[in-house]
């Protein structure tokens, strides 16, 4: 018996029974449309992270201050004002492994254009932070030294901010007031949309560092920064650009071994990397959990195969009686099997996909279909298919003959 008039033949004992064989596979086709929908999902949450991820810059070290001691209470991590621009340059100077050190101050305010107006942060910025944060501007020019050596009254603005103010024109050359300062735009940032942390990145206007200090951001000592963002030169010195700033920082700010420290590192590609995996391992474990209901449906498959050797057991006995053999009954019965599984695979993907496109336009979540969860998939119902049908076709090729035959 060749192979395609078996497939006929399992073709034809399916359609005997339209609605067993639907019900049957009706557990493959849940189970693979839920395989389907849910990696779209963990994979398009995955994606979001990694660009969230992008979005931040790479190979990122942020130090900030240590905490204070007031009456006996002492305020979190970034209460005392320890660092300063100096400490900026000597990093940039004496830290070999770093290629960017930008200091940054932060506050928040009004912003006027006319009668429009939009409170948002507004950040004191150096022109390394840009490189660090790989962000440039679509309109414009950025923060250059010039402006910040010269305290210069200028601003670049974020995709939000420019939008509120501004709408659809070009704020560029315009003047607006920053907590009652005017300050001229001189560019606009290019888009970058959430953080990890849910905020929106556009909504910021940056100026140069000394110009916030001095005129937007109130402090005890002339140059403090709030924050240093530091690149790295590669993402295999992040470690060594680390132990570097803070036996620089230690040196500078006398810190012996008994003291605590003044400051704080914190690893963002790190802290990035853990999340990017958290998403993943999310992704994997909605895949497995769907993944149960493909063994439900393989577990129905057993029963219904076992079910059809029962009741075609004298069917079988006249097959061997004419010439069949072990083998022909075995790959008929497996033929059935794996033609229920992966018909009912091909239904599942179709409903999988169209869940998935579902669930992104009317819950705006994003999801990511690829060819290769489709494949999986698909071969993964054959292999159930296998699996499962494995012990009934078994059975079924182990008939006595005689036995089958008077099987009544």
């Amino acid at each position: 018996m060749d192979f395609l008039q078996t497939v006929r033949i399992a073709l034809r004992a399916l359609r005997t029974n339209k609605m067993r064989s639907f019900l049957t596979m009706l557990g493959i086709i849940i189970g693979i449309a839920a395989v389907i929908a849910m990696m779209a999902v963990g994979t398009g949450a995955s994606y979001v992270i990694s660009q969230q991820i992008a979005s931040i810059g790479s190979n990122i070290i942020l130090v900030i201050p240590g905490s204070t001691t007031s009456g006996g209470l002492r305020t979190g991590t970034g209460g005392a004002q320890t660092l300063s621009s100096d400490d900026v340059r000597a990093m940039m100077a004496e830290c070999p492994s770093v290629a960017y050190a930008a200091g940054t101050v932060r506050t928040s305010g009004q912003i006027v254009n006319g009668n429009m107006n939009w409170s948002s942060v507004i950040m004191g910025a150096t022109p390394e932070l840009f490189d660090i944060r790989e962000w440039p501007v679509v309109s414009g020019r950025t923060i250059s030294q010039q402006d910040v050596d010269g305290a210069i009254k200028v601003c670049l603005l974020g995709q939000t901010v420019a939008e509120n103010l501004f709408g659809a024109a070009d704020p560029v050359g315009n003047i607006i007031r920053i907590k009652k300062i005017p300050f001229t735009v001189i560019g606009v940032l290019e888009r970058k949309g959430q953080s990890p942390q849910g905020q929106d990145q556009d909504d910021s206007v940056f100026v140069p560092l000394r110009t916030a200090q001095r005129n937007l951001v109130r402090s005890q000592r002339t140059g403090i920064v709030s924050a240093v963002i530091v690149k790295a030169k590669s993402e295999e010195l992040i470690d060594k650009a680390e132990s570097e700033i803070q036996a620089l920082l230690n040196q500078r700010h006398r810190i012996t071994p008994n003291k605590e420290a003044d400051f704080s590192t914190r690893n963002l590609s790190e802290i990035l990397a853990v999340a990017e995996q958290s998403a993943k391992a999310m992704s994997l474990l909605l895949g497995a959990v769907a993944s149960i209901s493909l063994i439900v449906g393989g577990i129905g498959i057993m029963n219904i195969m076992l079910v059809s050797v029962t009741e075609r057991t004298r069917e079988i006995g006249i097959r061997m009686a004419i010439g069949a053999k072990k083998n022909d009954i075995l790959l008929q019965f497996m033929t059935e099997a794996v033609l229920l599984t992966m018909m009912g695979g091909l239904i599942g993907i179709a409903l999988g996909v169209g869940g998935a496109t579902v669930v992104s336009r009317l819950l705006e979540w994003p999801t990511m279909i690829s060819f290769q969860s489709i494949a999986i998939a698909f071969v993964f119902s054959g292999a159930v298919g296998i699996f499962f049908g494995f012990y009934p076709a078994k059975k079924a090729a182990g008939l006595n003959p005689i036995d089958a035959l008077r099987y009544e």
